[in-house]
This record gives structure tokens, C-alpha cells and sequence, in this order.
């Protein structure tokens, strides 16, 4: 407790308000660099797949341990560009887990084909294996485990699964980039990776960007087609494509950053560690589910995201806003009970640890510039709110014990 009483002498009386995101703290460091790799692409008059973006997808392939890395316009065009260059259409089954965002599954959907909802393990928020070997028929074409939250799905289980099968999978590691799995990165594990540069990723541009990375110089070759038309050369189409090409300044302000990435992910997995202390040490734990590192994973934490039982999370979340302390949930609903996917005939509590999830997760601030103090800020409150209501976090056998 030492630790947390000298955090809390030297940051208490200045917090007053903990946002859950802080983009500004992160650009004022670097606006210099950014402003003058922006100047160069105007200076260049290359705005669209120019010297950046290349520079980008030979950094990232390396970063990524791969091959090659094909910029394009979102995460979400990355999800649609990988599936396209498996040729996914109507008639095809694309297991995806239903604890997910809206992007991974409209991909799916956008090409005619049908997304089947895998519910998810809930000690990791990811793709359930277990579950994906009972969806697996003959129409299944595809499988994308989600790497939810900074930390990897278990790829080597859904290798295995997809061993001497023509079924394609396709990691979406939108939230992940960075994270690893027995010392291996994401991004090769599967035929495919999806990254996404939102700005609230780990890695973060200043608007859309995306990319899909491959060790497969097939898909490559395809995936750089696609996203230009399918044109090659110019006004002569191979393949029906779309539009989604990464635009030069988001991949200098990516190149900016891409140094950095590695100690923001320190930062962020310190941040974890400190997060995990504090509430441990004010005997929280008992109270709510705390998030892990699975072994042999290196986690990211896009997301730090806690677990409040009984039907308390939006009375904490309400508190928590109050007293000025950002919060999200991620997510309200899972995939399967959206009002657009209610053809596909899923009952709610058809996926019981995802329906379990929806109503119990919270994410709390993580980004790598929140400091020690008000980390402490936001763990105070939280417990504040927490010896409240006491009675109905801890069931009465435990608290008798």
C-alpha cells in the first residue's frame, strides 16, 4: 500500500479529471516531426501510394515479421480486401466471433456471404477454439480470430484446425499490432492480418488508414490489385476491385510514429501492471473481474477492460462520468443481437459468455501518457463506488468466509 499512498502525495491533488483517451499528449511530443513530414508530402505533390505509403509497408512488413504489407484506406477495407482475395462470395460461411466490432462481420456480409457468430473465451475476451470446431461445416470458407484488446487469439489452436481444410484464416488485429504469441507476432499466423490505424489504435494516424500483411506473395500481388480497381496497368482491370488506397499523409504521419510504437507499448503494458496493482491492493479483485496475460502472450493493451458483475456496470459507469473519469464499453452488444443481423436467427443467450460480457465489461483509460497519479485517481473512484455496494458485488457466502 507504500506505493500507493506515495503515488497519491504526488498526484492527488492535481487530478481532477481522467479523460479516456488523450490524443493531444501524444502529438505534442512529436508535432515537429509530424509537421515536417506533412510539409514533404505537400512539397512532393505525391499524395496517394507515393515514397511514404512504400516506406510504410516495407517498415511495417519488417515490424510485423512478414513479407508484405499492402496499405489501404481502413481496418475495415483490410478485413474486406482480405476476404476478397480469397474470393469469399455467396454461399460461403465466415466463422467470426460475435464480441467484436461491427467491421469484422459487415465484411462478410458485404460480399454475400455468411457470417457464423463463434461465442469467445472469457479469460481472454477471444475467439473460443473450442467452439469454432463445432461451427466448421463444408460451406466454411474462412475463419478471422479477432486479437481483442491487444492480446492474440489462440492462432496455434486454430491453425491446427484449419490444417488440410480450404479454409482461409484471416487474423484481424485491428487493436494489436505488436502483440505476440510464443515470441512470434501477429500478422504471420494466419494467411492473412488486418491493422487497423484509427486513431485510438496503438498505432494511430491522423484519420482512416489500413493495411493487410502476408507472407503469401499471391495474396500480395492480389491484395495491391484489388485495392486499386484491379488495375494494372493503368485503365486495364484483371479483377473487379474497389477503391482503398492509403493516402500519402497518413503514411508519413504513421512513419513518424512507427519508432515510437515499441516504447508506447511499454508504457501502456507498465500502465496494465500498475492498473492490476492498485486494485489488488485495495482488495478489488475480490470485487470485479480484472483482465490477464495469458502465458506465452505478449499483451498490448489497447484496452484495459474490467469485469463488474450483477448488473452494476452502467450504475459505475454513471459514478465514474461524475467525477470526470472516462470510460467505454466495449461492446453493448454482441454481433449476433444487432437489429441487422436478426435474419441470421440467434437468440441472445445463443452465445452465453458473450451475452455475459455485453453486460458486464467497462474499459478504463490506458493510453501510454496517463500518469501514475491518475491511474490512482481512477482506481479510487472506483473503489469508492465499489465499498457502496459492497452486498452486491461480493455474494454473502464469500463475505461470511
Amino acid at each position: 500500500m507504500a506505493q500507493i499512498i506515495n503515488i497519491r502525495q504526488s498526484r492527488w491533488e492535481t487530478v481532477q479529471q481522467v479523460h479516456l483517451l488523450d490524443l493531444k499528449r501524444q502529438y505534442i511530443e512529436i508535432c515537429d516531426e509530424i509537421q515536417a513530414a506533412l510539409r514533404n508530402v505537400s512539397d512532393s505533390g505525391m499524395f496517394v501510394l507515393g515514397p511514404e505509403v512504400k516506406k510504410l509497408e516495407q517498415s511495417l512488413a519488417a515490424y510485423c515479421q512478414v513479407e508484405h504489407a499492402i496499405g489501404c484506406a481502413s481496418g475495415s477495407d483490410a478485413l474486406l480486401l482480405a476476404l476478397m482475395a480469397c474470393d469469399i462470395g455467396p454461399g460461403d460461411e465466415v466463422i467470426v466471433p460475435s464480441f467484436t466490432f461491427f467491421a469484422t462481420a459487415s465484411a462478410v456480409t458485404r460480399l454475400g456471404a455468411t457470417p457464423v457468430f463463434a461465442d469467445i473465451e472469457p479469460s481472454s475476451f477471444n475467439i473460443a477454439p473450442t467452439h469454432v470446431q463445432q461451427l466448421i461445416t463444408d460451406r466454411t470458407r474462412a475463419i478471422i480470430p479477432v486479437n481483442l484488446f491487444g492480446q492474440m487469439a489462440e492462432m496455434k489452436i486454430l491453425n491446427e484446425l484449419v490444417r488440410g481444410r480450404n479454409i482461409a484464416l484471416i487474423e484481424d488485429s485491428a487493436q494489436a499490432i505488436g502483440a505476440e504469441l510464443e515470441n512470434r507476432r501477429t500478422g504471420g499466423w494466419g494467411d492473412m492480418c488486418a491493422l487497423s490505424f484509427y486513431p485510438t489504435k496503438n498505432l494511430g494516424g491522423a484519420g482512416d488508414g489500413g493495411m493487410v500483411v502476408t507472407n503469401n506473395a499471391e495474396y500480395a500481388a492480389k491484395l495491391r490489385l484489388l485495392r486499386g480497381h484491379g488495375m494494372e496497368p493503368r485503365y486495364y482491370h484483371s479483377l473487379i476491385g474497389i477503391n482503398s488506397r492509403l493516402d500519402s499523409y497518413q503514411a508519413a504521419v504513421l512513419n513518424v510514429k512507427l519508432p515510437h510504437l515499441d516504447n508506447w507499448t511499454t508504457m501502456r503494458r507498465q500502465n496494465a501492471d500498475r492498473y492490476t496493482e492498485l486494485f489488488r491492493d485495495s482488495e478489488l479483485d475480490e470485487m470485479l473481474g480484472l483482465p490477464a496475460t495469458l502465458p506465452n502472450h505478449r499483451h498490448v493493451w489497447n484496452q484495459y477492460v474490467i469485469r463488474v458483475p450483477n448488473g452494476l456496470r452502467d450504475r459505475m459507469r454513471q459514478e465514474l462520468a461524475d467525477v470526470k473519469v472516462g470510460t467505454e464499453i466495449y461492446y453493448p452488444l454482441g454481433l449476433h443481437e444487432q437489429e441487422c443481423f436478426q435474419y441470421l436467427g440467434y437468440a441472445p443467450e445463443s452465445l452465453p459468455e458473450t451475452h455475459l460480457a455485453t453486460r458486464e465489461v467497462i474499459a478504463l483509460p490506458i493510453y501510454p501518457e496517463l500518469t501514475a497519479g491518475e491511474q490512482v485517481y481512477v482506481v479510487e473512484q472506483i473503489k469508492a463506488f465499489c465499498d457502496k455496494n459492497r452486498d452486491l458485488l461480493i455474494p454473502a457466502q464469500r463475505r461470511a468466509a
